[in-house]
């Protein structure tokens, strides 16, 4: 039986590369959730920028993953995350990670989540005095209160933040998160945003044909909600404006993409709502497309990927002002803000625009417009300058010549990697 140290190593390519880049991740495509959508993107673009990437997690539920020139996997054991499904907490190995990057030294490590797994790669990265990045994607100690342990809340946070104030830079997606966390005792706080893929998300994937499918007619408003079905999203805020907007208008339909541990439940209480499940790609943007009203109740976003992909789908938007939202979303021009936590202002402003069709459409025409701007291709670039820019405080630290990296003794690379390729280290 394999225990919690058994890892499946892949090394990284032999080829030359501007940086050799280990990222330590709980989740990642396919798993469908913002944090893998992120990440995936970011891979991409580093890819094709020339990097080599080794990206540690826990082995996936029916792995498929193909190989890729340049990015090489190390696949560690995982246990389930409670009412996540398929996604999985990595368990620790510190002395592993410390044993794979001596054999084959990355230049710097960048933490994607704050599981055991992350924690392990910051200590091991610590220990061989490599430089190391984090992300800062989700308020985990917000969700305390939605899971009945809100006695939590305190440790979690001092948890979180611990791990982060022992990286050399978090990197956070909004102006507002670094003024927050500064705020809340985290170090070494800098903006990198997020982007949204203008060339999937647009309006042209309107589909008449899908609207029929979900029994609607042209100008039948259509509320769409994309993401996963749980207490943390405030599902319960868009059920309540969607019935304050359905008393108003019969044939409104409420549609809803995603999954998640509430679904069952949704079910039983909006049975005239359509359930698309999980969509991808060419699909889910032709869902986004063909709705009317994006309603965004939640405020446990550190961004909320689902904003800029409505808003480059041409969706009239309604939000909290908090998160993406607050950064994307000019009041009454691309869509509505509403002040945190007001429930009443949001349904009232729920159904006022969706009583006026000509709003509608003046923010519908508006709202790609607004988001065009954010291409991956500029938030992986303000991602390689962090790492560069760590890379190169570590490096005066530490007597290195700048661009080079730490010095490792041995034999060349190739050799020092050829024993390694699917070994299992034990």
């Amino acid at each position: 039986m394999e225990t919690s140290d058994d890892l499946l190593i892949e090394s990284f390519s032999a080829r030359n590369a501007a940086l050799r880049i280990a990222i330590v991740t709980e989740t990642f495509p396919p798993e469908v959730n913002g944090v893998a959508m992120t990440l995936g993107r970011i891979v991409n673009e580093l890819l094709q920028r020339g990097h080599s990437l080794q990206v540690v997690r826990p082995r996936q539920v029916r792995e498929t993953a193909e190989p890729r020139e340049g990015l090489d996997h190390v696949l560690s054991l995982g246990i389930p995350l409670p009412t996540y499904g398929d996604l999985r907490f990595g368990l620790p190995s510190k002395s592993r990670l410390a044993k794979l990057w001596s054999n084959c030294r990355p230049d710097i490590v960048h933490v994607v989540t704050e599981g055991p797994l992350g924690w392990s790669a910051v200590a091991a990265a610590r220990k061989l005095h490599l430089p190391v990045t984090s992300s800062f994607h989700t308020n985990f100690h917000a969700y305390t209160q939605h899971y009945g342990i809100g006695l939590l809340r305190s440790p979690v946070e001092s948890y979180i933040r611990k791990l982060h104030n022992r990286t050399q830079a978090t990197m956070v997606p909004t102006r507002a998160m670094v003024e927050e966390l500064k705020n809340r005792g985290y170090d070494n706080v800098t903006l990198v945003s997020r982007g949204v893929a203008t060339g999937l998300f647009r309006p042209s994937r309107r589909s008449q044909a899908l609207r029929e499918s979900w029994g609607v007619l042209p100008h039948d408003p259509v509320v769409i909600l994309v993401g996963r079905l749980a207490k943390e999203k405030n599902v319960g805020l868009l059920i309540a404006a969607f019935h304050a907007i359905k008393a108003k208008h019969a044939r409104a339909k409420l549609v809803f993409v995603g999954d998640g541990p509430l679904r069952k439940m949704l079910e039983e209480t909006c049975p005239d709502a359509h359930f698309a499940g999980v969509r991808k790609h060419e699909e889910l943007a032709t869902h986004y497309a063909s709705g009317d009203l994006f309603l965004f109740p939640s405020l446990t976003e550190t961004f909320g990927n689902v904003v800029p992909e409505a808003l480059a789908s041409g969706l009239a938007v309604v939000s909290y002002a908090n998160a993406a939202a607050q950064e994307l979303i000019i009041h009454n021009h691309n869509g509505l803000l509403v002040s945190s936590g007001d429930e009443a202002s949001f349904v009232r402003s729920s159904v006022e625009l969706a009583s006026d069709p000509s709003r509608q459409a003046q923010m519908r025409d508006a709202a790609p417009r607004s988001v065009a701007h954010l291409g991956w291709d500029k938030v992986c670039e303000s991602f390689e300058n962090t790492l560069r820019d760590v890379l190169a405080r570590h490096e005066r630290a530490f007597g290195v010549n700048e661009g080079h990296g730490p010095a490792v003794s041995g034999a060349p690379v190739q050799e020092r990697l050829a024993h390694l390729h699917s070994t299992p280290l034990l």
